[in-house]
């Protein structure tokens, strides 16, 4: 298996939204939020996580539809990046999807 970040639900969404993925490995993650414009709205750090199945609302990567300051983000199209450093192989991870928000 590899490492892969899953289709943001629901999509369309307001105001919240889970992102799923699964780790293929042990490794440090973080998830990054940009707007349409390549602006940087928000940065979640997950920490170092086990290989494993992130999927449910449980598990999965919790997004309230605000920006870093604690403010709600407007409707729009934005893009989610999941980004891990690969500690079995060389290099790092990273895949970015498409969500959108609609209020």
């Amino acid at each position: 298996k590899v490492t892969q970040l899953l289709q943001n639900y629901p999509n369309s969404f307001n105001p919240e939204t889970w992102i799923p993925y699964q780790p293929n490995q042990e490794s440090e993650f973080r998830l990054r939020i940009y707007s349409g414009n390549s602006t940087l709205v928000r940065k979640i750090d997950l920490g170092l996580k086990p290989t494993s199945n992130y999927q449910t609302t449980e598990r999965a990567v919790y997004w309230d539809g605000r920006n870093g300051s604690g403010e709600p983000v407007s409707s729009g199209i934005y893009f989610y990046q999941l980004q891990a450093r690969l500690r079995s192989q060389a290099g790092d991870y990273g895949q970015a999807r498409k969500m959108v928000i609609l209020k």
